[in-house]
């Protein structure tokens, strides 16, 4: 079975890797559970490839490990879960920088936790289900969170701007998004991602050096994307 996004799935995932007090799994041969980042260009079908993935590892598994799971915007749930903080807050945290003046209006109002303290409990958490391993992890600094583990795969999926526009305004018509919406949703989430790995991670997100490999999915389709991510994965040692 593949667990995928949703946090009933990943708690459960979690649970289940926690029973043996939390240490990191090891298979035959001594190698620890792997895992992958996947940073994204907007629109370039990031869960798409990640769902196929999970499929190609987990058929490629010992049928007793863990299944590969993926985790997306339910990360920030289970950061949240796991600071016993209320779930709600998760809608208040775009994949952006906050400015000083709305984290002291925060902090005063107490409408929620200073930015900094939320990006440092997402860091810890995503180096405890990285160390887990059997994990898909999508956006939110992982790559550069996990960038010292041997054991982790990074990947970046890259598309024609007009190719993700395309995509976007596809996966959200039953929202009646329009293309130009599409288009301005593009835009506004890669300068985002942008700007949150800048000021939070000093690291500048399109520096191809941050990643194993880098896939340009206007060109490379989702089936073949998750292959070549999949036999890199399968080639760490």
């Amino acid at each position: 079975m593949i667990e995928n996004v949703g946090l009933q799935h990943c708690l459960s995932f979690i649970n289940s890797q926690l029973q043996d007090g939390g240490k990191p799994q090891i298979h035959v041969g001594g190698n620890v559970r792997r895992a992958v980042t996947i940073s994204r260009q907007a629109g370039c079908g990031a869960i798409a490839v990640a769902e196929k993935l999970a499929a190609y590892l987990q058929a490629r598994s010992p049928a007793d490990a863990a299944p590969w799971t993926i985790f997306d915007q339910n990360l920030m749930d289970k950061v949240l879960e796991d600071h016993h903080l209320p779930t709600r807050l998760a809608r208040v945290l775009p994949e952006d920088t906050i400015s000083r003046i709305d984290d002291i209006l925060a902090d005063l109002l107490d409408v929620r936790p200073p930015v900094e303290t939320i990006v440092r409990q997402t860091t810890e958490t995503v180096l405890r289900l990285a160390s887990l391993g059997n994990v898909i992890l999508i956006g939110r600094g992982s790559t550069v969170t996990t960038a010292k583990l041997p054991h982790v795969l990074h990947v970046r999926l890259v598309a024609p701007f007009e190719k993700r526009v395309e995509y976007a305004h596809k996966e959200y018509r039953q929202l009646n998004v329009t293309r130009d919406q599409a288009r301005k949703f593009c835009l506004r989430e890669d300068r985002g991602r942008e700007r949150y790995m800048k000021k939070y991670f000093g690291t500048d997100v399109n520096d191809p050096l941050l990643y194993h490999l880098i896939i340009n999915t206007g060109r490379v389709n989702y089936d073949v994307a998750a292959k070549l991510i999949g036999d890199a994965v399968l080639s760490l040692h």
